[in-house]
């Protein structure tokens, strides 16, 4: 037997072995953890995952150069770059926006970022690790997204960008934001990593900035166990990601290939020795955010199954929402814009006031039965021990009170709709919320 044809049977073993140790072959019940999100794949995965080992090209290679392919495809954006997690695409985006290459625009340390201190840290700290300054506002309590009536509060003329986040898969008022970037040529950076597939007005999100990031963490829409991408329009913003992301070098060949440009020896740069080895010339100080051609593999399986996982969470959170219908008396139940159609990470419940019971209560009570809860993320990540050390005012600007972002830290928690749950889970979700609240609150049975 030949190496081509003892592939064909490893992989046709794969297969089996899937069906042996990993399909699915009950219901989640009950007497199960009922996860917040997890990774929902099948036999084509780890196929391709084989396929990749047995060719052991142990950088980014075919794999990676078909899922960038397909995301932008899907995305119908010209560029898409994969990297290695979604906090370092969120890195790598606002780093691009500092590149000397943007003349005039581009971001430089001291300039300010109009952010929200309400939701996951890798948002901001990249803003921080740069050297700008963040200008935190405060959010809307139904959509959890950006009050967009602070915006002319936090505009300063320092204001260079504004980066924020799709919470939880629903779009913020990209209308209005987009607008005001316009109006005032600031960068937008949309965090698009909890809401892959959602889409504003027919287009989806992360596509209306000039950067979008991801992340395909397990727990996201879908997973290549660590990795991350960022897309664009611009060229130039594309030449200068993909600088960045390999270690800042200037030359764009592919993982092993040379002399793309057929000029590898003949470049001239102002300092450098004419002729100089265009692979190690480097014109950012850039990192090695690269995923592999392992993860790569993942990734190209499961963009076949978006469609269908994108379905699958909607139809979950409309169920939830339908269930919970008699408790938006005690709960802010969770709202999207007109323009919008949501992509859901999770199902956010925000206690309103005088309740007779607190989110730790019934937080508490769902994890004793076996449904595991998730805040929202940092809270007001002000308040974060990361932050002790720096100055408002002097490392940092806040507009208001954040009253309501502290309403969500104090009071907030959500629960999972991703692709693994059926009605019946969903439906049980809803039960215990429900038998918490009948039961008077407060009481934790086992």
């Amino acid at each position: 037997m030949d190496a081509e044809n003892l592939k064909k049977k490893i992989l046709q073993d794969v297969a089996h072995y899937y069906h042996l140790a990993h399909q699915p072959t009950q219901k989640i019940t009950p007497q199960k953890r009922i996860n917040y999100a997890g990774r929902v794949f099948d036999a084509h995965e780890m196929q391709n995952l084989v396929d990749a080992a047995l060719d052991f090209w142990l950088t980014a290679g075919k794999y990676a150069q078909t899922f960038e392919t397909k995301l932008a495809s899907f995305l119908k954006v010209p560029y898409a770059l994969l990297v290695n997690s979604g906090s370092s695409a969120n890195l790598l985006a606002l780093a691009t926006l500092t590149s000397p290459l943007l003349k005039e625009r581009a971001i430089k340390a001291g300039d300010e970022v109009i952010t929200l201190a309400a939701g996951f840290p890798t948002t901001i700290a990249p803003i921080i690790q740069l050297g700008a300054i963040p200008v935190f506002v405060d959010i809307e309590l139904e959509t959890a997204n950006i009050d967009t009536q602070a915006l002319s509060a936090a505009l300063s003329p320092k204001t260079k960008a504004i980066f924020i986040a799709h919470t939880l898969g629903n779009p913020f008022d990209l209308h209005t934001i987009k607008e005001f970037c316009t109006q005032h040529k600031l960068w937008l950076i949309e965090d698009n990593c909890d809401a892959l597939g959602a889409t504003y007005a027919g287009k989806y999100t992360g596509t209306f900035g000039d950067i979008g990031t991801s992340s395909f963490y397990p727990a996201h829409h879908i997973t290549m166990g660590e990795g991350g991408a960022v897309y664009m329009r611009d060229p130039l913003l594309k030449k200068i990601a993909l600088s960045i992301r390999d270690w800042g070098r200037d030359c764009w060949c592919e993982g092993g290939r040379d002399n793309t440009c057929k000029k590898r020896f003949s470049h001239r740069f102002e300092k450098l020795p004419f002729g100089y080895d265009h692979k190690y010339v480097y014109s950012h100080f850039g990192y090695n955010l690269k995923a592999t051609d392992l993860q790569a593999s993942i990734g190209v399986a499961q963009l076949d199954k978006l469609p269908a996982f994108i379905q699958k969470r909607q139809e979950n959170h409309v169920l939830l929402k339908s269930l919970l219908q008699d408790f938006k008396d005690i709960f802010y139940l969770p709202n999207h814009h007109a323009q919008a159609m949501p992509s859901w990470f999770g199902f956010l419940l925000i206690l309103r006031e005088n309740t007779g019971f607190n989110r730790n209560q019934i937080v508490e009570y769902l994890e004793s039965k076996n449904i595991q809860t998730r805040n929202l993320f940092g809270g007001n990540m002000l308040l974060q021990p990361a932050f002790a050390h720096l100055q408002e005012g002097k490392h940092y600007r806040v507009i208001g009170d954040l009253a309501r972002t502290n309403k969500v830290m104090r009071d907030g928690f959500w629960v999972g709709v991703y692709p693994g749950l059926d009605q019946s889970t969903i439906t049980y979700i809803a039960d215990m919320i429900g038998a918490f609240i009948k039961g008077g609150g407060g009481r934790v049975t086992k």
